[in-house]
């Protein structure tokens, strides 16, 4: 009994020590958000909207609310998800060298932008985190980015003679998607400083910007990949030290292995946590489909003003734009009007990211799920920005990978933001808007256009019915539909009135009140 009670107590701490090393010392890169990150955050939260008020009445805030897409969790639920939750140690200060492998010649380099305006990206990348600051910079060139040391030997020696003649760095950050765990270890011991790739430097970002409880849940499982290398790292050391492949006290598996199955059991209780939310985002979208408040996505490349144009079309005061890569982490959904009086919900998504690493995007997909149950997609661009042809093309790459309904595609309407930077500023392409989501201009137009589109995509009438004002006909109208104009006739008790309406609700109408 009381070998036992030995083997259950020391098979309980080391599951302890393990869950304390897959939080922390297995990631190291990624620290816990500030305080003031982790205050009220973001949810796709319609609940505000889909309350009481008829469909003709303005639907109340549905911007940056708490919690409605957490309600379904219990007490207990709550306990596994903190653990899932669990943060690493705290954020310390970095001072880093960027250093960007630039592709000069093959099949390899870049077309849309240059290895200046690259750099550029990833010093802005790393100015968004906190006590994180960018001591030096360096483009040097590279033939082939993906062998073991990224450079040719002489480049690669330039490199490691300027990195020891910056003592005070702590880290190099190299702007490439992802280095292997080979590569990284071989880096870190030649240059005795860690190294970052732009999969660590996002996935730091997002955890930073992360306010709800999705969120995090999302960055949760995109750690898994970088937690499952950084073990693959700790068990070579391990097992070059002292032996990491020996079983665990007769318990079947080896240490490795049951790291192994922890990340995996990890894993399943993320992916399982954000399914309950699916199936919380799929209730909610029913509701609002019986309300029949259209829905616009708002979506664009990261920093592009998508923000500050949803802001200037509601007029929602509780929206603060931040002039910064990936404010926006959460979906958050903001009550409009159309020219037309037309309710409609405007949702603000996700910016996205030139080479955003694939994980990422996957884990994110529970969020970006939403926007295929949209009546229209804006894609908000920021035409003042240099690379403004490659960051289009890589947000409709990411729109194209979403598997969206090919009229979600075929319909999206393309906003120009930011000309007010640009002097006599004149598109160059047919289809677009031109805005200044900042100075107010070209609103009106944008605003027909989404009117227009959404008109014809949901099926919604403009017509004038008459009505007999001692019935309850208006009433229902108002309720119903969206009431533009009333024009009473007293002298027969009846009244004029210009609705826009649903297919369902017309069907609705004339059932109860047959003419």
């Amino acid at each position: 009994m009381g070998s036992g009670l030995l083997l259950r107590g020391a098979a309980a701490l080391c599951a302890r020590g393990l869950r304390a090393a897959a939080a922390g010392r297995l990631c190291p890169l990624l620290p816990r958000p500030p305080a003031r990150l982790l205050s009220t955050g973001g949810a796709w939260c319609l609940r505000a909207a889909l309350g009481p008020p008829g469909q003709g009445e303005p639907p109340r805030s549905v911007g940056r609310g708490r919690g409605a897409a957490y309600s379904e969790w219990e007490d207990g639920d709550e306990a596994e998800l903190e653990e899932l939750l669990a943060p690493g140690p705290p954020p310390g200060a970095q001072r880093l060298l960027v250093v960007h492998p630039a592709v000069k010649w093959g099949a390899k380099k870049p077309q849309l932008t240059t290895a200046e305006l690259q750099i550029a990206e990833a010093v802005a990348l790393i100015n968004t985190l906190h006590n994180w600051t960018v001591l030096d910079k360096i483009i040097l060139s590279t033939k082939t980015p993906d062998k073991k040391f990224i450079f040719g030997k002489g480049n690669f020696q330039i490199l490691t003679e300027k990195i020891k003649g910056l003592p005070h760095i702590t880290a190099v950050f190299l702007n490439i998607e992802r280095l292997s765990p080979l590569t990284k270890k071989e880096l870190e011991d030649a240059w005795g400083v860690t190294v970052f790739d732009r999969y660590t430097v996002v996935l730091h970002i997002f955890r930073c910007n992360a306010r709800t409880k999705e969120a995090k849940l999302q960055i949760a499982l995109a750690e898994i990949p970088l937690l499952r290398t950084n073990l693959k790292n700790e068990m070579s050391q391990l097992d070059q030290q002292r032996g990491g492949s020996r079983y665990i006290m007769g318990s079947g598996e080896t240490f490795m292995e049951m790291q192994y199955r922890l990340l995996k059991e990890k894993e399943f209780k993320i992916r399982n946590a954000l399914e309950k939310l699916r199936r919380k985002r799929s209730v909610l979208r029913t509701q609002r489909e019986r309300r029949e408040f259209p829905v616009i996505s708002v979506m664009g490349y990261t920093n592009c003003g998508k923000t500050t144009l949803i802001k200037a079309l509601t007029g929602d005061e509780g929206l603060q734009p931040q002039d910064q890569l990936f404010a926006t982490l959460d979906i958050t959904a903001h009550a409009g009007y159309l020219p037309s009086h037309l309710a409609v919900i405007y949702v603000d998504t996700i910016g996205f990211l030139s080479e955003l690493p694939h994980d990422l995007i996957e884990s994110f997909s529970a969020t970006l799920e939403d926007v295929a149950y949209s009546d229209l997609i804006v894609h908000v661009r920021d035409i003042s920005h240099p690379e403004t042809a490659l960051q289009k093309a890589s947000v409709l790459s990411v729109l194209k990978n979403l598997n969206l309904p090919s009229h979600l595609l075929d319909s999206v309407v393309e906003v120009h933001n930011k000309v007010d930077l640009i002097e006599r500023y004149q598109s160059p392409e047919t289809n677009t808007i031109a805005v200044s989501a900042l100075l107010g201009y070209g609103l009106e137009e944008l605003k027909e256009e989404i009117e227009r589109i959404v008109l014809k995509t949901t099926g919604k009438k403009i017509l004038t019915i008459k009505v007999n004002l001692a019935g309850p006909q208006l009433s229902w109208l108002y309720k119903e539909a969206t009431v533009q104009e009333v024009d009473v006739m007293p002298e027969d008790g009846t009244a004029n009135v210009k609705v826009i309406i649903s297919n369902s609700a017309l069907g609705k109408y004339k059932k109860l009140f047959p003419q």
